[in-house]
């Protein structure tokens, strides 16, 4: 209801919209939260893929070369990533935790 003579809206639609409020600013941390998850989540079944194609260089059991060599040319960003990631593996454990935000 609001206020007729000063047209402000009264308390209860005041403690209304505060209530509105509290909840999307919830809700906008949650979604944000749970983007920075999923693209880390991402990033890590980019690792694994390549791994799992290129296993032969770390001592994994790898698939036919054959199937390897078609996928190759669609592995160019995964193979960056893989190379940047050997770069900066001074510590995963470390890495791993900072994308879950473990202190």
């Amino acid at each position: 209801m609001s206020d007729e003579s000063t047209g402000s809206p009264g308390p209860s639609q005041r403690l209304w919209g505060s209530i509105k409020g509290f909840f999307r600013d919830m809700d906008d941390a949650h979604r944000a939260k749970a983007a920075g998850l999923t693209e880390c989540e991402v990033r890590e079944l980019e690792n694994v893929f390549v791994l799992i194609l290129m296993g032969s260089f770390t001592g994994l059991p790898a698939p036919p070369s054959f199937i390897s060599a078609e996928l190759l040319p669609h592995l160019e960003h995964e193979l960056k990533v893989v190379n940047r990631r050997a770069e900066n593996a001074s510590d995963a454990l470390a890495e791993i935790a900072g994308c879950f935000d473990v202190t």
